[in-house]
């Protein structure tokens, strides 16, 4: 799979880590390590964390950003696994100290894989850091013990995922989506929404349409679903209010994206979604709420 070229900045040691959207997530089985089958479109948006590593004395990790607050700075953080992960595969010679600044613009157990994708851009930024000569299958097998979400974040751009999230599959000309990003404020446990489920061996995926545009999309999704969103919202009736928000705010389609708290809204314009947006902050200042828009595959129109 690809290198995500457009999501590295002109400065070359500034990655975005892009927020990972679940437009629709079916629990198809679960495997006798406890682990749940899936199969899930994803997409990944402009908007997201950002990963600044360069070389330094010793190893350091900062945090910055509005949810700075809500991150650990020690040996749990990912940032800091993916590190160590890499050079324990590279040797500690060819893997000198780095000090990596991560920008927390995206809330923490939100179900966009931040953290996932904190991990997926500090891997790719040490291997141009390091010089390291680890291939894109070796990276993904590296990140996947980081988690189940982690090899999916490296090509940010749309994708079908099976099993456990590890089985990927692009997906060509599909388009630019113009969404709005909310999340209530409240935090999801991912492990106790899938204990809350009450089935688990669902229907996969219905085949993708022949030709994608927002109506084709939209459609699509009417006739999907995210298997989590029902236990989540049990757990945190906040979520109901952000898809009546989004709903009220003129969304297409609207749905929890992940294992929650976040919720999204297609649009069929930046505008429109930027409108939207401004009008669901204004009822609720304190949420996330950011319209922005994913990222298209490889040749697709950019546009919606």
């Amino acid at each position: 799979m690809p290198l995500a070229a457009d999501t590295v900045d002109v400065s070359a040691r500034t990655r975005l880590a892009p927020a990972k959207i679940n437009l629709a997530l079916h629990v198809t089985g679960r495997r006798a390590d406890g682990y749940h089958l899936l199969e899930s479109l994803a997409v990944f948006t402009r908007f997201g964390d950002r990963v600044e590593i360069e070389p330094a004395e010793v190893d350091r990790l900062s945090v910055s950003g509005r949810y700075a607050s809500s991150v650990p700075i020690d040996d749990s953080n990912l940032a800091v696994k993916a590190r160590e992960a890499l050079r324990s595969q590279a040797g500690q010679q060819s893997t000198p100290p780095v000090a990596i600044r991560l920008e927390k613009n995206l809330p923490v157990a939100s179900g966009v894989g931040g953290g996932s994708s904190d991990a997926a851009a500090v891997l790719h930024g040490l291997v141009r850091t390091w010089g390291l000569d680890i291939g894109e299958a070796e990276l993904a097998r590296i990140g996947l013990t980081l988690g189940a979400d982690v090899p999916m974040c490296f090509s940010a751009k749309p994708l079908v995922a099976r099993g456990v999230g590890d089985e990927l599959s692009l997906v060509p000309d599909f388009p630019a989506l113009a969404l709005v990003l909310v999340n209530p404020g409240v935090a999801v446990s991912t492990p106790e929404v899938f204990n809350t489920l009450e089935k688990r061996d669902n229907d996969g995926l219905p085949p993708l349409p022949r030709a994608f545009d927002f109506h084709s999309v939209r459609n699509w999704l009417e006739i999907t679903r995210n298997d989590l969103e029902a236990p989540a919202q049990a757990i945190q009736p906040p979520i109901g209010r952000a898809l009546s928000l989004l709903n009220r705010a003129g969304s297409g389609f609207s749905r929890m994206s992940g294992s929650g708290a976040t919720c999204f809204g297609l649009f069929e314009t930046g505008n429109v979604a930027k409108r939207a947006a401004a009008e669901i902050r204004s009822r609720e200042p304190d949420w996330f709420v950011a319209a922005t828009r994913s990222i298209a595959s490889e040749g697709a129109d950019g546009q919606n």
